[in-house]
């Protein structure tokens, strides 16, 4: 285990980079994994973080050597407790840290359910709308370049290891991704004449959400199938995007689990 004391270190300023910059991250192709939890979840899907990085405080906690004893490939670096709460959410009593490759993917639509989300810049909302994608056995998802980098810090802790269980697509085109899937492209729109629980679709089913303020783009729109709403009898006139990409994939999940038990 090597030990890191000063700001000025190159690694140590990577690592301030990689936690700070979405571009730092997409240059470089990495991201950092903050806590025991995405650590472990990333080694249970079968990744080997490149580096791992503790805090001087959580080396002296048996679960993160533990933990870190399980990576013997990985470089390991220690890190003072004011060093590491410069580059972590975590509190240093609890601090591991996995730099890992941002996976990469090949692109183009594949059967299955998707979603496609345009210009969502709030990272607990993305996160909270991965972790429910995962949870209900969504096969890809595509941001568009407006959103919150999927592969930052906040957006992985508020996935809490959801990325392992998807594709993810970022920065994509989603008038492209939209025209090219191989099934039923469905948008939400507030005033669109059916709901999401009346709408026809296929098997092959992508859910468009847009950004909560300025709604979906046009030309999105525009290659949509079909727009839905959520019905809304309490009288609100919205919901958060986290809230209603749970609705419809939910409702795919029933749709689904329908045709099994009479199919």
């Amino acid at each position: 285990m090597r030990r890191i004391a000063s700001r000025a270190n190159p690694f140590f300023r990577t690592l301030q980079e990689l936690a700070e910059s979405s571009r730092a991250r997409r240059e470089q192709g990495l991201t950092l994994l903050d806590g025991l939890h995405l650590v472990e979840t990333y080694a249970a899907r079968g990744g080997q973080p490149r580096h791992l990085v503790l805090s001087a405080s959580g080396a002296a906690r048996p679960d993160i050597l533990a933990a870190s004893a399980r990576f013997g490939g990985a470089d390991t670096v220690l890190l003072p407790d004011a060093l590491f709460g410069r580059i972590s959410q975590v509190t240093p009593e609890v601090g591991i840290l996995g730099v890992i490759p941002i996976p990469q993917y090949a692109p183009g639509p594949a059967p299955g359910v998707g979603v496609l989300l345009e210009d969502l810049q709030d990272p607990g909302n993305v996160g909270s709308i991965l972790r429910t994608a995962a949870a209900a056995g969504v096969s890809q998802v595509y941001l568009s370049a407006q959103c919150a980098d999927p592969w930052s810090p906040k957006v992985l802790r508020a996935g809490v290891g959801a990325h392992f269980f998807l594709t993810l697509h970022g920065q994509a085109d989603l008038v492209a991704v939209a025209k090219a899937w191989p099934g039923t492209v469905i948008a939400m729109a507030a005033h669109a004449p059916r709901s999401v629980f009346e709408a026809p679709w296929e098997n092959s089913v992508a859910f468009v959400i847009g950004n909560e303020g300025a709604g979906i783009s046009a030309p999105l729109l525009a290659a949509a199938d079909q727009t839905v709403r959520i019905p809304m009898p309490g009288g609100t006139e919205s919901l958060n995007a986290a809230a209603a990409a749970a609705v419809c994939l939910y409702e795919a999940v029933r749709r689904r689990q329908g045709r099994a038990e009479t199919g």
